[in-house]
């Protein structure tokens, strides 16, 4: 009689475990859970995804976002990039600083002077004290030129009326133009202070070009890598919620084994222990979407956006696995040729070039040639005395200015004078001592070269086998994720049976959990690893700020500085269970 209870005991609890098998906790066979998509595993399992979620909440704006959408952000409104951007405007008004060096000066100066003083000659005329009235103009203009001259072109004006006795002209008018030239015929010819800062300038605002593409490449994949973990953030919630629904249902399940009497009631509390952890989990993963979309929101929006903090960023891409070959020595040319880094301490090698040739030559004597040339005219009422030394006005001849301005502008009374000047420093001088100097900085340039360009191979070598990594680890933990499958099925089907127990159904669970999770890390390493490829060609990734680890639910994720004062935050791969791809 015992031996039939209890295989009526058994048969009663295999027709119960089959219906609770047969039944379609999902609507789906496992072949259909394992297709590749989020969402139609969402559909099925009857789980709400959060941008579902999202797009349901009473508050907040939602907006949907294209991995292009994102970028198209990042380029328009990143606050990193605005700053950056503002460096070439600055460097072009340093340039324009230096240009001004070549700008014409124009100076103009009017004076007039009244002055009466005591006779104190025989020339005064025996008069007590004579006066003198004159007024004068000056207008003139200098310039340096391009080749290290520089001249000055005045021309005066001016009118006098005096009580000297012995004057011949009273009023007089005189004109007078002057032109100097003085130009350097060794130190200074060929570069001076003027040129050198201009090279330099020049130089530097290059330099910030390259900052800036550096600064956009970086942007560009921290938003890319961001929009991803902001996907994936999504995608791991709703694989965290489908392991809870699996933990209810078969909390369900073990109810009506007990309530059939096939169970022992005290077999519920690992179901309801089961169903605890994985509400944690669940409540982990809500709170890494938040994080994740707050980190991409700082990356594509101005801070200024109404609503900023209430929008809701809905990624539209897919998170599929999208693989591509590689090719890491025409990776290792292409970075060696285009990399910011590289090009920076390139142009740093240009500057101390200039500034090697500026002090060469400056170490050469200092001769310059100087030329000066005037002509004047005199004009005005011309006095005729009675006698040399004096005497009473007999007659008077008046000359007007434009006599005074024709005898100026033909040259009828030119001055012409021609020179030359040298100079030399007796011992070591201060261009000898910057030259050596600038001829180390730039051994020590070169050398940096050849460090930073080791630094690139490195760099992209080191990023194409993650690439090639990353993606044996998704072979990998796909085929663990079958696994772990098949295993998870013989166990509720021996559980079924009564072959198993409800530990090791829950543990099958957690491991097939555990191994869905690490095959959607190790795809979410993947793509990371082909942002930092196509990035690592054109851009350092190392460019400045350190790495932490992240303490999360069950597991770590990295979080990694980006350089620019945001952060991005890796999925942690032990963080619940589910199924994605």
């Amino acid at each position: 009689m015992f031996l039939e209870a209890t295989n009526a005991r058994r048969y009663l609890f295999a027709v119960v475990a089959t219906f609770i098998i047969a039944t379609p906790v999902f609507g789906q066979s496992m072949s259909e859970i394992n297709q590749p998509t989020v969402a139609s595993l969402s559909r099925s399992a009857g789980i709400v995804l959060p941008h579902e979620i999202h797009t349901q909440a009473e508050q907040g704006i939602t907006r949907r976002l294209s991995m292009n959408d994102a970028v198209e952000l990042a380029l328009e409104q990143n606050l990193t990039i605005q700053v950056e951007r503002l460096n070439p405007q600055l460097q072009d008004l340093s340039i324009a600083t230096v240009r001004a060096a070549w700008t014409p000066t124009l100076s103009t100066t009017f004076q007039n002077n009244d002055q009466q003083r005591p006779s104190s000659t025989q020339l005064d005329g025996g008069a007590i004290s004579t006066y003198t009235t004159a007024f004068s103009n000056d207008i003139g203009i200098s310039q340096l030129t391009k080749w290290g001259g520089n001249y000055n072109v005045s021309w005066n004006s001016s009118t006098q009326s005096t009580s000297n006795f012995f004057t011949s002209f009273n009023p007089s008018v005189r004109s007078t133009v002057n032109f100097s030239y003085s130009q350097p015929l060794l130190r200074n010819f060929k570069i001076d202070n003027a040129r050198q800062q201009l090279l330099i300038s020049t130089k530097n605002r290059e330099i910030s070009d390259v900052q800036l593409r550096e600064t956009i490449v970086s942007t560009v994949r921290q938003v890319k890598n961001a929009y991803w973990q902001l996907s994936y953030a999504i995608a791991s919630l709703a694989v965290q919620q489908q392991s809870l629904e699996l933990a209810k249902e078969s909390l369900r399940n073990n109810q009506i084994r007990v309530e059939v009497g096939t169970m022992a009631p005290i077999d519920i509390v690992e179901a309801q222990a089961e169903v605890a952890r994985n509400e944690e989990t669940v409540i982990v993963a809500e709170s890494n979407i938040e994080e994740a979309e707050d980190g991409l929101r700082a990356l594509i929006m101005d801070p200024v956006t109404p609503n900023f903090w209430d929008i809701n960023l809905e990624p539209t891409d897919t998170p599929l696995l999208q693989t591509r070959e590689i090719d890491i020595d025409a990776a290792v040319r292409n970075a060696l040729s285009k990399r910011t880094d590289l090009s920076r301490v390139r142009k740093n090698l240009e500057n101390v070039d200039v500034n090697i040739r500026y002090y060469k030559n400056q170490t050469l004597p200092d001769v310059n040639f100087q030329m000066n040339y005037s002509a004047q005219g005199v004009g005005g009422t011309k006095l005729t005395r009675d006698s040399f030394f004096g005497g009473n006005v007999i007659n008077s001849v008046s000359k007007g200015y434009g006599s005074v301005l024709g005898d100026v502008f033909t040259s009828d009374f030119p001055t012409w004078t021609f020179g030359f000047t040298v100079g030399y420093p007796i011992g070591t001088s201060t261009a000898d001592v910057n030259l050596v100097r600038s001829r180390l900085q730039r051994r020590q340039a070169e050398t940096q070269i050849k460090s930073t360009e080791l630094q690139v191979v490195g760099e992209v070598r080191r990023v194409g086998r993650e690439v090639n990594t990353n993606l044996k680890r998704v072979d990998a933990t796909g085929s663990a994720r079958q696994f772990a499958e098949q295993r998870w099925e013989a166990e509720q089907k021996k559980f079924a049976v009564g072959m198993s127990t409800s530990f090791l159904v829950f543990q099958a669970q957690r491991d097939l959990a555990q191994a869905r999770n690490n095959e959607l890390g190790a795809i979410l390493d993947y793509n990371r690893a082909i942002v930092d490829f196509d990035a690592v060609q054109e851009a350092s990734l190392t460019g400045g700020g350190g790495s932490f680890t992240l303490t999360g639910a069950g597991g770590t994720g990295s979080t990694a500085s980006t350089g620019n004062g945001q952060t991005t935050t890796g999925i942690s791969p032990q963080t619940g269970g589910g199924n994605f791809f």
